[in-house]
């Protein structure tokens, strides 16, 4: 279940709810008691890539960790700009031997 953020229209007071995806935006403010007054903000996620994989080695920000044989420039070796590990629609995989 998410985490969603409330804030009155009325006095400003904030609140956290776990709540389903069903939930709806906007509720009474617990504390002035304005009706509806309490609505849904867009807030920041709380989602974090951590550990291996993908974020590990580096493509988050785009500084890949360079294998034997790799150029400065791509991570394929080709020459040509981009994060990618070859295979993909920027570097055409290569062919089967």
């Amino acid at each position: 279940m998410p985490l969603y953020e409330y804030r009155c229209q009325s006095c400003g007071e904030r609140e956290e709810r776990l709540e389903g995806l069903d939930a709806p935006t906007e509720h009474d403010c617990p504390k002035c008691g304005t009706v509806q007054a309490m609505r849904r903000e867009i807030s920041l996620t709380s989602f974090t890539l951590t550990g291996g994989g993908w974020y590990g080695q580096g493509y988050a920000n785009g500084s890949a960790r360079k294998k034997k044989g790799e150029s400065e420039t791509s991570p394929t070796g080709t020459g040509s700009s981009g994060s990618c590990s070859g295979g993909c629609a920027c570097h055409p995989a290569k062919p089967a031997k």
